[in-house]
């Protein structure tokens, strides 16, 4: 578990190039500084790199000038005014693109995608889906392919972070009304309307912060086992498509090419398992509705708040104020997310590897480079860390891809892809323990099914007329014929 479950830290500082690297598009998320969250255009003490500079907030309350002083209240007023969800996702969507729009460490910034690129894209996705036909029975998911800068990324993603992010912060919100008794709510309701107003800001912040980042990291839309862009769209990003791809001593059109068959086998999956997509956003769902507040801590923010130092509540959230209930049913929630993802990216890993196999000489080392990456810690753990207190294990994923692989050769293609049939048919964590008792275990119980099905066909004295009357029922007292072996293949 993270220390830090909403990953409460500030952004980079600002970029050396000063006026330069504030000057952006405003369609890239240009306008005001990155290196300020909030935007509040400070200058002198109190700015980022400066005093104050721990808190984002300090600015607001350090040695101002009138001007600066009656900007920040105005900033600050704007804040405390917001009425709407547990998360201010207009202020996450600010702050991720002005994360952006400040560039990745290595100092490379956003840029417009041309018309080059795009093609590049297009034909990489295009090639992989030809690819994929011989390796997975699903069809191409991907009604178009694109290429996306980090700001077109911020933006395609949103909504599906609101959908990941929102249940934990709803807890968080709920108990910020819960630590009052009931007879002090109603006189402390605007302290309480404050301080979720307050709470909505911070995880705004953070979340902007943390998908900001992500955008400098990420590949493609599918990085993290879950569809965060619109269906049926494949889509890359060039710049970082480049960057993933740089010191590998592989070709650019090979790196390419690798990653659009991963992000084109992720769209042929959730395009073609209608129900894949809400099994995993409940199963986030249920775990994070599992988290508990640490409501002492919280009664002490309360009791404590000061409205002329609201960074007392970023100060307490980054202390850690909520984890998950350590009860059977949140430990089989975790469990659940856990192997549902893992599920999602050995397929993916199983079927990628399948195709380029026989293709590209460097698909062995891509294929390593990825799986390395995802084992120290990439964006996918880390970004689960981040936002839902989740950090996935990298064992959950090679498990998977090695069960996959073994379905495969046990069954063929079509058996292997047969079990997103049902989420019931998919193996469960146990399974994962034991991959090859589960290719052998499901092995005996089809073949047992299938030898009931055809004995019950051709012991039909009837034919069609029997078969239009129904089963007819049992003498009292004798058991339905076939019962015991039904139960034998549970």
């Amino acid at each position: 578990m993270s220390d830090t479950p909403f990953g409460f830290g500030l952004p980079p500082e600002e970029p050396e190039d000063g006026d330069e690297g504030k000057k952006k598009d405003p369609q890239s998320g240009g306008g005001q500084g990155p290196a300020n969250p909030f935007g509040f255009g400070l200058s002198g003490a109190g700015g980022f790199g400066g005093p104050g500079a721990d808190n984002p907030l300090a600015a607001m309350f350090g040695s101002l000038n009138p001007t600066d002083l009656g900007a920040a209240f105005q900033q600050l007023g704007q804040m405390l005014s917001y009425e709407g969800g547990p998360v201010n996702w207009d202020m996450a969507q600010q702050i991720a693109r002005q994360t952006v729009a400040q560039g990745t460490s290595d100092g490379v910034k956003d840029a417009s995608v041309g018309p080059a690129e795009h093609s590049s894209v297009q034909e990489a996705v295009r090639l992989a889906d030809l690819w994929l036909d011989d390796a997975t029975s699903l069809p191409s998911g991907a009604g178009s392919a694109v290429a996306w800068s980090r700001a077109e990324w911020v933006e395609a993603t949103l909504p599906a972070w609101k959908e990941l992010v929102n249940p934990v912060a709803e807890r968080v919100g709920t108990a910020m009304g819960d630590v009052l008794p009931e007879e002090m709510q109603a006189m402390a309701g605007p302290l309480i309307g404050m301080m979720r107003s307050m709470g909505g800001a911070m995880f705004g912040s953070q979340i902007g912060q943390a998908v900001g980042v992500l955008a400098g990291e990420v590949v493609g839309s599918t990085d993290i086992g879950l569809p965060l862009g619109p269906a049926g769209k494949a889509a890359l990003l060039p710049a970082n498509v480049e960057a993933f791809g740089k010191d590998l001593g592989v070709p650019k059109d090979e790196v390419r090419l690798y990653l659009a068959l991963r992000e084109a086998a992720h769209q042929r999956l959730f395009a073609h398992v209608p129900w894949l997509r809400s099994h995993l956003f409940g199963a986030v769902d249920g775990y994070a509705r599992g988290i508990k507040v640490d409501t002492a801590k919280l009664e002490d923010v309360v009791g404590q708040f000061d409205p002329q130092n609201p960074e007392q509540l970023q100060d307490a959230l980054q202390q850690g104020m909520f984890q998950p209930e350590d009860t059977p049913e949140q430990k089989a929630a975790l469990a659940r997310l856990e192997t549902a993802l893992a599920l999602v990216e050995g397929w993916v890993d199983a079927v990628v590897h399948a195709a380029a196999k026989p293709r590209l000489s460097s698909a062995d080392a891509l294929r390593e480079t990825l799986r390395r990456r995802r084992a120290s810690g990439g964006p996918a753990e880390q970004t689960f860390a981040t936002l839902i207190g989740l950090e996935l294990r990298p064992r959950r994923l090679r498990d998977a891809s090695r069960l996959w692989a073994s379905l495969t050769d046990a069954r063929g293609v079509d058996g292997r892809d047969g079990l997103w049939a049902h989420p019931d048919m998919l193996p469960t964590a146990a399974d994962l323990d034991d991959p090859d008792g589960f290719v052998h275990r499901e092995q005996l119980d089809f073949s047992e099914l299938d030898k009931i099905l055809g004995e019950a066909a051709s012991g039909s004295t009837g034919g069609k007329q029997d078969l239009d009357k129904g089963p007819e029922k049992p003498e009292a007292g004798k058991p339905e014929p076939g019962g015991a072996k039904d139960d034998d293949t549970e």
